[in-house]
């Protein structure tokens, strides 16, 4: 799933100006010693994030780092491994644009990397380069002076900090793979409370399929909608998320891909459901007042998000509601992710929609067929449950006692399969 289908525009063949336009070509500024972009410590949101756990060879994250052998790269490899050659997806990615940039700048001459993942303990507690997510550049002519302008090409290759760190390198580092985009793309964490019908809260994590939880509908009112699927569900998983704070001390943690309803300063009159990541403070979010004696449809209001914060949670959870949408934490938030649209993606999720309104029938049938032949019930909830255990990949039940299948659900990786090659994603 995807931001708001875009179509790029056609260019025309042939001679001549075209449907298209040419690129507009701007003058690149060095960076200067000690210089470092954006603006901001490397380890907060708008630059590389948190600092998440060091990789070992002995890690199951260690599957998640790729070598590069991209011949217009020299590595230095100081240490006979091959682990300067390691790194994540996401940071051989920018590392290779930024190869093609330094060729065109000079030609004849490479990038250089002299240091990037490290499992030797050689940098500072708390560095990147033990994640895989940080690589240290020089020019291969070692040209001192080219250095700036090297720091430059690095942040228009896409690193998510720069920084001019030593006469002798260029640091550049990247956004962990659980910040950037995933397949389901927007989760909660486990601790993150909902309500359910029975009034009381609860953690996300007990969150069960079937069960019914507090959402908005399409009037605007708070409703229950029960809870038909998990998109993804992974209670070991440790994640980034942001977590955004309001005026009245509403807090919701959710991933940076995660849709919120919100209205911004200079949109008084009019609301957009935008990624978690566009959210600035001065922006407002929809809250739910705890006040009882209110009417459910007036509880619901606009208040001013204060704080925004990058911070590490346990468990990923993205329930999806008939309504779409779900109350955490007594903030409004989409169900939906990855395509910045809550119209287009309820659209794309009706499929799932009827597919458990069918199971639901088919329990209810079961349900019937059962007491009137006079199975007792415990007999029929061993049979569910066995028939959960059996099913459980496919998510035939929608039991309330079943939480779902781990992992991505088979509709969302779909959809993302299908999204992936109709439009790229424009998500860094």
């Amino acid at each position: 799933m995807v931001s708001s289908l875009e179509i790029p525009g056609i260019l025309a063949c042939g001679p001549g100006r075209g449907g298209g336009r040419r690129p507009i070509s701007r003058k690149l500024t060095p960076l200067v010693f000690k210089q470092h972009v954006p603006n901001v410590s490397e380890n907060t949101l708008p630059a590389s994030g948190l600092v998440e756990e060091r990789v070992s060879r002995h890690d199951t994250r260690f599957r998640d780092l790729v070598p590069n052998y991209n011949a217009d790269i020299i590595f230095k490899d100081e240490e006979g491994t091959g682990a300067d050659r390691l790194m994540t997806q996401r940071c051989k990615e920018k590392l290779n644009t930024l190869a093609i940039s330094v060729m065109n700048q000079w030609p004849g001459v490479r990038l250089r990397v002299t240091e990037g993942w490290d499992e030797e303990g050689k940098h500072a507690t708390g560095s990147l380069h033990y994640e895989g997510r940080a690589v240290d550049v020089t020019t291969s002519d070692r040209d001192r002076s080219k250095y700036g302008m090297l720091a430059r090409l690095a942040v228009e290759a896409g690193f998510d900090w720069v920084y001019y760190e030593s006469r002798s390198h260029i640091h550049c580092s990247v956004k962990s793979e659980s910040f950037s985009a995933g397949k389901s793309g927007g989760c909660f964490s486990g601790s993150s409370l909902i309500k359910t019908t029975s009034g009381t809260m609860k953690p996300m994590s007990d969150l069960k399929v079937g069960e019914s939880v507090e959402s908005l509908d399409s009037s605007g009112d708070v409703v229950y909608s029960e809870v038909i699927a998990f998109l993804d569900r992974a209670p070991q998983e440790k994640r980034q998320f942001i977590q955004l704070t309001t005026f009245s001390g509403k807090v919701l943690t959710l991933t940076p891909l995660h849709l919120v309803p919100v209205k911004s300063e200079k949109e008084h009159q009019s609301s957009r459901t935008i990624f978690a990541s566009r959210i600035k403070s001065g922006d407002q979010v929809l809250i739910q007042d705890s006040d009882n004696f209110l009417p459910r449809n007036l509880r619901v209001r606009w208040d001013y998000v204060t704080m925004i914060e990058l911070v590490a949670r346990d468990g990923i959870y993205a329930p999806l509601t008939r309504e779409g949408t779900i109350v955490v934490n007594n903030v409004v938030a989409s169900c939906y992710a990855v395509m910045e649209s809550q119209t287009l993606d309820h659209l794309v999720f009706w499929p799932l929609r009827i597919i458990a309104t069918i199971q639901s029938s088919y329990s209810s049938l079961r349900r019937l067929f059962f007491a009137t032949f006079g199975i007792q019930n415990d007999s029929y909830e061993k049979h569910l449950m066995s028939t959960v255990e059996i099913d459980q990949n496919m998510e035939t039940t929608y039991h309330p006692r079943y939480q779902g299948p781990q992992g991505i659900h088979w509709y969302a990786n779909f959809l993302y399969i299908i999204g992936s090659y109709v439009v790229p994603s424009t998500i860094h």
